[in-house]
């Protein structure tokens, strides 16, 4: 029933689906691709809040403004909603309102926990915290298999884009990466590929050992 209101758009990397201060005319599900929420300063920068996967809702029901801009990192495959329709259907299916609230409260310990990374940790942790999340959340094939086998994923984001969003400089960013590919706990095949070779030891460095 859910699906009979919604559509399959394809949506361009680089190219923006929704935009901070609209009217919020449309909500949707992600179902492949990685895009970014982010907000414009007083001076006009760009601050990246967030970033969405596979299996994320964007977009804000019941609501009459869009917080952030959403912008494809890679190309991506979203399923759109006229908000206002969606909206009567939540209404109409207690069980979907249900779902949406967990989201909701699944977001906001994701926000707390974002606000402890930026707020607590090293340099060194924030790195290897985005890391793991992002292996978690992308890594599409092991190399060797097994418990503990090697994650392999394409970084969706640039170092500059890292930088910002983990509240470091890019030289900083790009510090972290050599010395924890030096060490031996990730490999970097190419600007975009990072492979975690040893992911307890990547753990003790985001401080969760």
């Amino acid at each position: 029933m859910l699906n009979r209101i919604g559509r399959r758009v394809d949506v361009q990397r680089g190219q923006t689906l929704m935009w901070e201060g609209d009217d919020s005319s449309l909500v949707a599900n992600v179902i492949d691709g990685v895009l970014k929420l982010s907000t414009s300063t007083a001076d006009g920068r760009e601050q990246i809040v967030g970033v969405v996967y596979p299996s994320d809702f964007i977009g804000r029901p019941f609501g009459e403004t869009t917080q952030h801009s959403v912008t494809a990192l890679s190309d991506a495959r979203v399923c759109l909603f006229p908000r206002a329709a969606f909206d009567n259907f939540a209404r109409e299916h207690p069980q979907l309102e249900h779902k949406l609230l967990k989201r909701t409260l699944n977001e906001l310990d994701r926000a707390r926990d974002w606000m402890l990374l930026l707020g607590r940790k090293s340099a060194g942790e924030r790195v290897a915290t985005f890391l793991l999340e992002m292996a978690q959340r992308l890594a599409d094939s092991t190399c060797g298999g097994g418990e503990g086998s090697a994650q392999r994923f394409d970084l969706p984001l640039s170092r500059q884009q890292m930088a910002d969003l983990l509240g470091l400089t890019i030289e900083t960013v790009s510090r972290q990466l050599t010395r924890l590919r030096q060490a031996g706990i990730i490999d970097l095949p190419d600007r975009r590929a990072v492979i975690i070779l040893e992911s307890e030891a990547m753990k003790a460095e985001a401080g969760n050992g």
